[in-house]
């Protein structure tokens, strides 16, 4: 990739910085295989994919969940339907309209997300705990940047009662 003039005149390049990011994806990627070992025999990370959105929507239609997923609804449907004979997940008629069916977390299903999640947290804490304070600064700064060049919202503090726990971006819908 092509080094770039910055506004400032310094050179920027865009091939270093990439480099870096997909390292630390690979770091991330690893986190977050591990966050999932306690429930992988349970769920896949696509189907907690599934449990995060329906933790951070509510009760959603399958349609709905699957265009939030990208994925074909014969797909969200098998998942579902994973989801449900695991007791993480279960339907329900839409009370708006009893001819839609509603899919909701169960509480097995909302606490896997919590303690998952809280593993993440922890895991990621101890990682940047080893940073000093100017390289977590300018961490927080550049990751900023990056969320939101890639539209992603930023996650909610650790004390909030729902933190946004994953990290994949959930049009609104």
């Amino acid at each position: 990739m092509p080094q770039r003039e910055t506004r400032s005149g310094a050179m920027d390049d865009v091939d270093a910085v990439t480099r870096a990011v997909l390292t630390a994806s690979r770091v991330l990627i690893a986190v977050s295989a591990r966050s999932l070992a306690e429930v992988e025999e349970r769920v896949t990370l696509p189907q907690f994919r599934m449990l995060v959105v329906l933790a951070t929507r509510g009760a959603t239609k399958l349609v709905g969940l699957a265009d939030l997923l990208q994925v074909a609804p014969s797909t969200a449907m098998r998942m579902v339907d994973r989801l449900i004979a695991a007791g993480l997940a279960d339907r329900q008629t839409n009370p708006d309209n009893r001819r839609e069916t509603l899919l909701r977390l169960t509480e097995e299903g909302r606490n896997t997300v919590v303690d998952v999640t809280a593993r993440r947290r922890a895991e990621v804490a101890a990682i940047v705990e080893r940073l000093t304070p100017s390289q977590r600064e300018a961490l927080v700064e550049a990751l900023a940047a990056f969320n939101e060049a890639g539209g992603e919202p930023p996650a909610l503090e650790a004390e909030d009662p729902e933190p946004y726990p994953l990290g994949w971006v959930v049009a609104a819908g």
